[in-house]
Order: structure tokens, then sequence, then C-alpha cells
């Protein structure tokens, strides 16, 4: 019994992934490109975003950022972004997945830069 106890309380500890597991913290990318989702879900926001490559070719990025509550502290609300936008987006690349990155922060074409970084993940990035 204590033994499934332990179990139930570890789980959450396991469910979430390590920010230096996935993303290198020690290189920063930016990444210019079109909006073309944002998912404001939980556990965490996903800004997708086409970018033209040399050959003016399309790719697909993703970048991962913080919850829906810590954008929302940090001046964020879910039509933050739509799709059309140009945005420039400052990340940390992915050690797993082509055309993935943490991302720390979006810059507006108006020049705002939003926070996107989940807390304590800046502690991980040298």
């Amino acid at each position: 019994m204590l033994a499934v106890l332990g179990l139930i309380f570890c789980a959450p500890a396991f469910a979430h992934h390590s920010f230096a597991a996935e993303y290198d913290g020690n290189q920063s990318i930016s990444i210019t490109g079109t909006v073309t989702k944002l998912e404001w879900t939980n556990p965490h926001v996903f800004l997708h975003l086409e970018v033209r490559d040399a050959s003016c070719i399309g790719v697909a990025w993703t970048f991962e950022m913080a919850s829906p509550n810590a954008l929302l502290r940090r001046g964020w609300n879910k039509n933050s972004l739509v799709a059309g936008q140009t945005v420039t987006v400052e990340a940390y690349p992915s050690k797993v997945a082509q055309h993935a990155a943490k991302a720390r922060s979006v810059k507006l074409s108006d020049g705002r830069i939003l926070y996107a970084l989940s807390p304590g993940d800046e502690e991980q990035t040298r």
C-alpha cells in the first residue's frame, strides 16, 4: 500500500520534462516567421510559425512556451498573437526535434517584446 501511495505522489514529478533534457540552454536562436497558430493549452502554450528558408520554402516551426497562467502573469492573453502576424522569436533549440525550440521571448512587429519562458527555466540557460 505504501508503494502505491508513493507512486501516486511521485507521478506528477515525472510528468513534467526537464528543460535541460530537451533544449540547449547554451545556444540561442532568432527565428522570424508568420504565426499559423497559438495553442493556449495546459501544461504549455505552443506557438506555430511558418518560416521561409533560403529557397523561400515554408518550414513549420513549433515553439514551446510557459503555461497559460505564467504567460498571463507576464502580460500575455490568448489573443496576443493571431494567425498571419509576423513575429521574431528568441529561443533555445531543441536537442531532440528539428524545427522546434523553447521560446524565450516574442518580438511583435510594433517592437513590443513578450517574455515566454516558464518560471525556473531562466536558471538553466547560460
